[in-house]
């Protein structure tokens, strides 16, 4: 509940909400996406000292043991991203908290604990100064640059893609 200049309001009125969870399993923060239309499409719990967006994975808690298994992990962009591939079996993804570019990205040890990263992105402003930032936090600590692959947006389908993804890290 946010004190506005009309009275109190809802921070995430109209939105589908998802908990982001800490390594411990510990919802810290929460993330909404918009149902209908406005502005922003998604909007994050404020930065508190529990959460800080440059450093949490959505999905990670959810996803240690596929990611394991699989030795590697799939770096999307959101929260729908990740929840699309899990419904098709792609169980490994995390999100990265729909940051925006630009921010100062430190998931990468995180990251190369489970093994080979992918970052795959559906919009190529993704692959700027965000994306930098994440391969070298990456490299940093897996000493090997990521898989970057960009589908563009008009021709994703999670179901297709996710498959191809699967099929392509295999």
């Amino acid at each position: 509940v946010i004190d506005g200049d009309r009275g109190r309001y809802d921070r995430f009125r109209d939105r589908i909400m998802f908990p982001i969870r800490n390594g411990k399993g510990q919802v810290i923060a929460f993330g909404g996406r918009i149902l209908d239309q406005g502005e922003p499409k998604y909007l994050n719990s404020p930065e508190t000292q529990l959460f800080e967006k440059g450093r949490e994975l959505y999905g990670l808690f959810q996803a240690r043991q596929a990611l394991r298994e699989a030795g590697r992990v799939l770096v999307v962009e959101g929260y729908m991203d990740v929840v699309a591939l899990a419904q098709h079996g792609v169980e490994y993804a995390v999100g990265d908290a729909n940051l925006p570019p630009g921010d100062d990205i430190k998931t990468g040890e995180q990251i190369a604990q489970y093994g080979e990263a992918v970052i795959a992105r559906l919009e190529k402003w993704w692959s700027g100064v965000a994306d930098k930032s994440l391969k070298a936090d990456i490299n940093t600590y897996y000493g090997k640059q990521p898989m970057h692959v960009v589908f563009e947006r008009s021709t994703w389908h999670s179901a297709q893609h996710g498959r191809q993804l699967v099929h392509v890290l295999e």
